[in-house]
């Protein structure tokens, strides 16, 4: 499979494009900055540099053109203000939905947040995130061209991962190491049945493999 992941040189991102890599699929990340390449080369993926907000939908989706799925990882990042949650953590990931279903790309996956609600109540800039998060998973679910699934991991922690989650549509709190949320990631791409699901996604006592395929029914 071809994927294209925007937010490509993200701390999930990079994960990812090792793990699809080592499987024998083509990983093309978006990235901000031409010097971020070398990194995703040594991660066995293309880089295309593509800031997605500036990027016009048609630039976009030239970079989806005969991809088999595309991934929104991208996140304004801590420290970043309260603008920069609505450009990137919403407006990035409704730009990419957009230029997949132009690029006749169906197949999507979102990384969202637990808790992401775009009526999320406070004024904090976390607040803000999840409501953009949260924005963001509903304009994306609302593409009738697309087959998304909307992945919603808790606390992020760099842990080593377990290859143990629990991934439901409601899981409660928890945190959950980023090399897990990858691995999820690459096991979602690979079941296509877990279209039209939002699964939160924290620790837990089940391997990742036989989460996915017990939340697509097989």
């Amino acid at each position: 499979m071809r994927i294209v992941i925007a937010g490509g040189h993200g701390q999930i991102a990079l994960r990812l494009e090792r793990l699809l890599a080592r499987r024998g699929d083509e990983a093309v990340g978006l990235i901000r900055r031409a010097e971020q390449a070398d990194d995703l080369r040594a991660a066995g993926a293309e880089p295309v540099v593509c800031d997605l907000e500036s990027a016009t939908v048609d630039e976009v989706a030239a970079h989806l053109a005969g991809a088999d799925a595309a991934v929104f990882a991208a996140g304004a990042g801590q420290g970043s203000g309260t603008a920069r949650k609505d450009t990137v953590d919403r407006g990035a990931a409704v730009l990419l939905a957009d230029a997949a279903e132009r690029a006749g790309v169906r197949r999507f996956v979102i990384v969202s947040s637990l808790s992401a609600d775009p009526a999320h109540p406070g004024d904090e800039v976390f607040d803000v995130y999840l409501r953009a998060k949260g924005a963001a998973d509903a304009e994306v679910r609302s593409r009738r061209g697309l087959d998304v699934t909307v992945l919603r991991p808790g606390r992020l922690t760099d842990d080593a991962g377990t290859g143990l989650v629990r991934l439901e549509a409601s899981s409660g709190r928890g945190a959950v190491p980023r090399d897990d949320v990858a691995a999820v990631l690459a096991e979602l791409l690979e079941t296509p049945a877990t279209a039209g699901l939002t699964l939160d996604l924290i620790s837990g006592q089940v391997p990742v493999s036989v989460a996915v395929k017990a939340v697509a029914g097989n």
